[in-house]
């Protein structure tokens, strides 16, 4: 009886809750966003306060919801299209926005989100899909991929070190943090010195439903083009065989990945989901280059039924599981990821769709809300 009066005084406490949602750019609709429209479903009167955001993606989204960019949105289009040039008034934007009212705020963040100043009794819980990678474990890569001269390279060099100082500040106002893998927990503890709750996000299945071994012989990489993703790399080593690779994405690496490639290679820029479902439905096999934080879309092509071949550090190493759903390759090497792809090809009658689809489960939908939402519930009545 006591229980029961408990758990009505808790589901009472929290429909009178004041919660805000705070993202940092809805321009596109990747990982992070599906994070984030999975935690707006569960908070639908929630405002989503964002740097910025593209109508477009608000409308096909977040069509119901109460998205609230920042004062960055006045700006003319060519300048909010060039967002990284206004990376450094975006600390300050977000420490001004008024949260005042709410009780419980939840970030999604992978920079400056997590930095937004609350009320002393205000909750308020970090989804972190990654500690600042520009001012952390990237930093060097992010600076050779400048390609720019001496003076700038130095006046980058000061502007990072500004974001890491501003960003291991910032994560001392979140607080409870959570993970999307174990390799994001290791770097949360490494770079802000906090312990953090694994909750890994949610995968859409859209169209997922005939998992049968494909005939078709093309490879498919799904994925934002940026230079840490290493899609190069991908290029780089088909472009050396006859085996077919498709790529779906786009970003400011894509001119110089297509003059890249040769002509066993196909870069198709951004598609539908429909689209993009009939590709991981067709497709041979699944490419993961880079080293990403989790891998949205590497589970995603799971629940097709299709192996994964993936670089084996960060999140695919909790994912892909060698000679089950996938294999690993140890360094991003061209002969090295070749290797990936004989053994691959080599072990290809052995996997099993159901088998692939079955570990997909895990990542449902259903399986982050419950969790995401039995985790804040714990945390807004201990607080």
């Amino acid at each position: 009886m006591a229980e029961s009066i408990e758990k009505n005084i808790e589901i009472i406490n929290r429909a009178l809750m004041k919660v805000a949602i705070v993202h940092e750019f809805l321009t596109r609709f990747g990982g992070a966003e599906q994070v984030l429209k999975n935690i707006s479903e569960l908070f639908p009167s929630a405002p989503i306060y964002v740097l910025l955001a593209d109508e477009s993606i608000v409308k096909k989204y977040f069509c119901n919801r109460d998205v609230r960019p920042s004062a960055l949105q006045k700006l003319p289009t060519w300048l909010r299209n060039r967002y990284n040039w206004l990376a450094v008034f975006m600390p300050s934007i977000v420490e001004t926005w008024d949260l005042s009212e709410y009780d419980l705020v939840i970030s999604s963040s992978s920079a400056f989100s997590k930095g937004v100043v609350v009320r002393t009794n205000t909750v308020h819980i970090s989804y972190c899909h990654a500690p600042m990678r520009y001012a952390w474990d990237y930093r060097n890569q992010y600076l050779d991929d400048l390609s720019v001269g001496f003076v700038r390279r130095k006046l980058a060099k000061a502007l990072l070190h500004y974001f890491r100082i501003w960003d291991r500040s910032a994560s001392d106002r979140v607080d409870f943090f959570i993970a999307n893998s174990k390799a994001t927990q290791n770097k949360i503890k490494k770079y802000y010195q906090r312990e953090s709750e694994l909750i890994y996000p949610p995968v859409s299945t859209l169209g997922a439903v005939d998992v049968n071994i494909s005939l078709n012989k093309f490879f498919l990489v799904v994925s934002q083009l940026t230079p840490y993703k290493r899609i190069d790399l991908a290029i780089t080593t088909f472009n050396r065989s006859n085996l077919k690779l498709i790529i779906i994405g786009d970003g400011p690496d894509k001119k110089r990945l297509e003059k890249m490639a040769s002509s066993n290679i196909e870069i198709l820029g951004w598609q539908s989901d429909q689209d993009v479902a009939k590709y991981f439905r067709d497709c041979y096999a699944y490419l993961m280059p880079g080293e990403e934080d989790f891998g949205i879309s590497a589970i995603e092509a799971m629940t097709y039924g299709k192996p994964v071949l993936a670089y084996g550090q960060g999140g695919a190493t909790e994912t892909v599981l060698s000679g089950i759903n996938g294999e690993l390759f140890s360094e991003q090497k061209p002969e090295i990821l070749a290797d990936g792809l004989r053994r691959l090809m080599n072990n290809y009658a052995n996997y099993s769709p159901l088998v692939i689809r079955k570990w997909s489960e895990k990542f449902s939908k259903d399986r982050f809300k419950n969790s995401l939402e039995e985790y804040i519930n714990s945390k807004v009545t201990s607080k």
